[in-house]
């Protein structure tokens, strides 16, 4: 109806039937920030500043001086009350806008009211229906029958009614829920879907929270949730997490019912309860904690009866590493804990996937407190071994250290050119003579050297002389009948190298090749050792960072004996523009002028004037393609010793395959091989520029697996191998595993994984399988940036 009392708004421009009419309704002026203004500016004439990046979110105070733009076909209203606009109607301010066929505008309340083909979009979030009414600066109002998109983490869904209750928080009555994209079509169904008698979304938390909801998938329902929380991004929240299930043959049918608690940015804890239909109730939880100067985490899981083992079983890991200065100038100190330890001897191989460190045989459990400043440093360490024994397969126990305590002085700017350094280490060994074969004792050992570094851009020179100190203390007589040892062990060494360069082309690259030649003497007399007890020693692997060190072992029980010179080159293959390596080859060798009479208990003495023969290499040519090997070879027996071959290749994202070759000469020889690849590739569709959730509605089907199979026993040691399928939407996962737990045993499990994307998983964990045994597995979800509003800006 009209009304006479209502005068017509006449803009101060000509109107067509289709023309833009567009003016501001707030008074306030755009902000700048105030420059000096350049070169025949008008005073007070503001000048804008370039902004290299649009701000994702409008601070409150400067949205609400925002200017308000209408515009549409038709206009009319009273200056400073009301604005009617009809035809292609639409309203714009700071990051919301507002579409509609007629919409009207009460300055006043800052209400707006739309009719017929509604469309509002805030921050990228979408809302279409037939009507609204919103306050617009305190975005409080209601839609009728909207249907909606949200921004980040593309959910669709459609609903009776949406209530905003502000800018953060809004509820969705009678509503559907999806992250499957909408397609043409009146019969187009997603894939899975919630129905819920309220969706309540706070986008502040980034939550949302369902009451009294069905989860259906391929229109079958499959999960009743009465309440259940889901996020909205990536951001953590309390709840209860999906269920896991899973299938293997130790444990049966196992359900978890995990909850996590956010207790604090920087604190946060999970509980996993879970049933296992051979064994019974197993309570695990872990906690973990992050500040400043420290963090840690505590993992630990109970079971009060094993029905299989009729007794009650535990386990424990906790890590905690910090450092802080109490005051200035007095030093840091530092303290670290790794506490390991487990019920029985059975736990490592019943339970072997309840964490890294509790699936050993060997629990290590120990704490250091250390202090520093300067060149000086102190640590006092206490370490305690638990051993898991098998009746099959018995390990010596490795000795305790209670205590250790180890200090170390260095300087570089002695007077010369001189550096120096001294290290000492007071250790107690202890444990079972009966299972070790040797009495305990108390050993000091200290380690003086210096050394004179010569270097340049294309030569260096170091000479080093080196002092080993250490006097023993056994708990009981060695069979000698010692009871106390002294030991005093000089060492010199000249370590030395060349750096040739000179620009070279090959296969139609320009490089910048090097030619490193390098000689290293080292002479340490011999003093007997050999009737000492063996508490920390051990042969040094052979290799290019070990063959070029004064010692052949690891450890302060055994100093060598050497009177030897190692000779090796290196070659690179250098891009001049950015320096990346393209490719190494490297060889070395030893050459011995006196046998090495020190040796480790049951070892012989080392009287091969030659060595192996190291070779090593890594070719990265092309981004592509990377190898590595390194092999030792023996030129008496004309074989190789040692060799570990790898090579990876890897066009894009989401393939890669990787293979690797291990031998060690009479006892084992290995052949693994690991990959991700999309199967579509096999019948042509490359999906060069499809990723993982693009081109929904087809589907892409994934391959993983890692193999590692035996030469030497002929038969598969570990295998991991499960197929992935990526319908946009949903993820699904079955991964079959294989995990060698002994000689003669293995553990297999099948793992059953559907993933609802932005919303959640249900399954056993498969991912965290694939994770652990496939290198450089991918994600097929992985979001390293949230979306833009800018995204989605209309």
């Amino acid at each position: 109806m009209h009304d006479p009392k209502r005068k017509p708004f006449r803009p101060r421009f000509a109107l067509t039937p289709v023309a833009l009419v567009a003016f501001a309704i707030l008074h306030a002026p755009v902000h700048a920030q105030a420059l000096a203004p350049p070169a025949g500016a008008e005073v007070g004439q503001p000048v804008l500043k370039p902004s290299l990046q649009l701000r994702e979110d409008i601070p409150e105070p400067v949205r609400q001086q925002l200017p308000t733009f209408l515009s549409g076909e038709r206009a009319s209203g009273r200056t400073d009350l009301d604005t009617i606009l009809e035809g292609n109607a639409e309203l714009r301010r700071g990051d919301m806008t507002i579409r509609a066929d007629r919409l009207e505008y009460y300055q006043p309340d800052d209400l707006a009211k739309a009719r017929g083909n509604v469309h509002i979009n805030r921050a990228g979030n979408t809302y279409e229906g037939p009507l609204l009414e919103l306050k617009v600066d305190a975005f409080e109002g209601f839609f009728l029958a909207p249907r909606y998109h949200f921004l980040k983490n593309g959910a669709y869904g459609e609903a009776e009614r949406v209530d905003f209750i502000d800018d953060k928080r809004a509820i969705i009555r009678n509503a559907t829920y999806t992250t499957c994209q909408r397609r043409p079509g009146p019969s187009w169904m997603p894939d899975w879907i919630i129905r819920a008698a309220s969706i309540r979304i706070d986008n502040e938390e980034e939550t949302g929270h369902a009451s009294g909801g069905v989860l259906r998938f391929m229109d079958v329902p499959i999960l009743a949730v009465p309440e259940l929380s889901f996020p909205l991004s990536d951001k953590r929240k309390s709840g209860v997490l999906p269920p896991t299930v899973g299938l293997d043959s130790l444990n049966g049918a196992e359900l978890v019912l995990p909850y996590y608690w956010n207790i604090a940015p920087n604190r946060d804890a999970t509980f996993f309860p879970s049933l296992m239909s051979k064994r019974g109730v197993d309570l695990g939880g872990e906690f973990r904690y992050l500040e400043r100067d420290y963090e840690g985490k505590l993992r630990a899981n109970y079971m009060p009866t094993d029905t299989l083992r009729d007794h009650q079983r535990w386990g424990y890991a906790f890590t905690h590493s910090g450092s802080f200065t109490p005051l200035a100038g007095i030093g840091g100190i530092g303290l670290n804990l790794n506490l390991n330890r487990v019920s029985d001897d059975n736990y490592w191989r019943d339970f072997s996937r309840s964490g890294i460190s509790l699936t050993q045989r060997l629990l290590a459990s120990e704490g250091s407190l250390s202090w520093s400043r300067g060149n000086l440093s102190l640590t006092a360490r206490a370490l305690n071994w638990q051993t898991l024994q098998d009746v099959s397969s018995p390990i010596v126990p490795p000795y305790d250290r209670l205590p250790q305590v180890l200090a170390r002085y260095a300087r570089s700017n002695l007077a010369l050119g001189l550096e120096a350094s001294v290290d000492a280490d007071y250790t107690q060994f202890r444990s079972n003579p009966v299972l070790t074969g040797q009495p305990n004792a108390k050993r000091s050992f200290t380690l003086a050297q210096v050394s004179r570094p010569w270097q340049s851009p294309g030569w260096f020179v170091t000479p080093k002389l080196q002092l080993h100190a250490t006097n023993y203390q056994f708990d009981a007589p060695l069979a000698n009948g010692l009871t106390t040892w002294d030991r005093v062990v000089p060492t010199f060494s000249l370590d030395s190298g060349l750096v040739f360069e000179r620009d070279a082309g090959f296969f139609g690259r320009a490089f910048r090749q090097t030619l490193e030649p390098r000689a290293f003497y080292v002479y340490t007399p011999f003093r007997n050792q050999n009737f000492l007890p063996n508490y920390d020693s051990a042969q040094t692997d052979f290799n290019f960072a070990t063959i070029y060190t004064e010692n052949a072992f690891g450890g302060n029980d055994r100093i060598s004996d050497n009177n030897l010179l190692t000779l090796g080159a290196t070659t690179r293959l250098l891009d001049p523009d950015t320096g990346a390596e393209a490719a190494r080859f490297g060889v070395a060798q030893r050459l011995r002028f006196k046998d090495q009479r020190v040796t480790l208990p049951g070892g012989a003495p080392v009287s091969e004037r030659l060595s192996d023969v190291l070779f090593g290499a890594s070719v990265n040519w092309v981004p592509e393609w990377s190898t590595d090997a390194t092999v030792q070879y023996n030129p008496k027996t004309r074989q190789s010793i040692r060799s570990t071959i790898g090579a990876r290749y890897s066009p894009g994202n989401y393939r890669v395959v990787s293979a690797a070759y291990r031998l060690q000469r009479g006892s084992s020889e290995q052949i693994d091989v690991g990959w991700q690849w999309p199967l579509n590739d096999l019948w042509g569709d490359k999906g060069q520029n499809l990723g993982p959730g693009m081109g929904e509605g087809e589907g892409r089907w994934y391959s993983v697996g890692r193999l590692n199979f035996s030469l030497k026993d002929g038969k598969l040691v570990d295998a991991v191998v499960g197929l992935e399928y990526d319908a946009g939407c949903w993820l699904g996962r079955v991964v079959v595993e294989r995990l060698q737990s002994s000689t003669s045993s293995a553990n297999k499990r099948i793992l059953f994984q559907l993933e609802f994307v932005g919303f959640t998983r249900l399954g056993s964990n498969a991912l965290q399988s694939l994770r652990q045994n496939i290198p450089r597995y991918q994600y097929l979800r992985e979001q390293v940036t949230s979306p833009s509003r800018f995204s989605n800006y209309d």
